[in-house]
């Protein structure tokens, strides 16, 4: 198995690394506490009134969770880039798969267990990026994780780019005219951050010596 790391092999392992433990679990920590306080904030602002989650309620209405919402309307944070707006998705990320929860719990449970494999195994101890682009991603899924166990579905929120449609009549078969329906969380976010951060690290392949370098000013060449 390749490494995911773009540090020089001779770095050692990010598992012999307490520096590279802190950066992964400091991440990790500060993903989820940004989770579930967000998520906590807006289901008791948003709405005008706090809005309790009851595991046994949710369970009884799947999948017609809008019902334990009561009717609000959208706050509006950037007009046409950002409104907030309660969404309790029985799903995945932007709703796929609805009334399948223990499929996601036991995917995101082993999802977890990968990244930390390939963090102490496929990085290297210098690799700051990917060890915080992982942690991002097991951050999200831990923060959406709680959600699934303790409510039987996740707190969603965040809307961008609300009431934003295609223009000339285009339309897709994901989202119809509207460019963004999808209301998602913070975890969500980090998790699509982390991803793009390994995307985007997979590429900065460090650059080998050519032939010519490192030699001394005329050393090997003709005069």
């Amino acid at each position: 198995m390749p490494h995911l790391s773009t540090q020089p092999d001779s770095q050692p392992l990010a598992i012999a690394s307490p520096r590279a433990w802190v950066v992964f679990l400091v991440t990790i920590g500060l993903s989820i506490v940004a989770d579930l306080v967000t998520k906590y904030w807006a289901f008791a602002w948003i709405a005008g009134a706090p809005v309790k989650v009851v595991r046994e309620r949710v369970l009884e209405v799947t999948p017609r969770l809008g019902q334990l919402i009561p009717a609000h309307a959208p706050r509006e944070i950037v007009p046409s880039v950002l409104d907030f707006t309660l969404v309790l998705n029985p799903g995945a990320v932007f709703g796929i798969g609805a009334g399948k929860r223990w499929f996601f719990v036991t995917f995101t449970a082993i999802a977890i267990a990968v990244g930390a494999h390939a963090f102490a195994r496929w990085t290297r101890r210098g690799d700051w990026a990917m060890h915080v682009a992982i942690g991002l991603i097991l951050g999200g899924g831990l923060g959406n994780l709680y959600d699934r166990l303790l409510y039987a579905c996740v707190r969603d929120f965040i809307h961008p780019l609300p009431g934003v449609v295609y223009p000339f009549g285009i339309s897709t078969p994901w989202s119809g005219r509207e460019v963004w329906p999808y209301v998602s969380n913070v975890a969500d976010a980090l998790l699509l951050i982390g991803v793009g951060m390994i995307v985007w690290r997979s590429f900065r392949v460090p650059t080998k010596p050519g032939p010519s370098q490192g030699l001394r000013p005329g050393v090997g060449k003709g005069t």
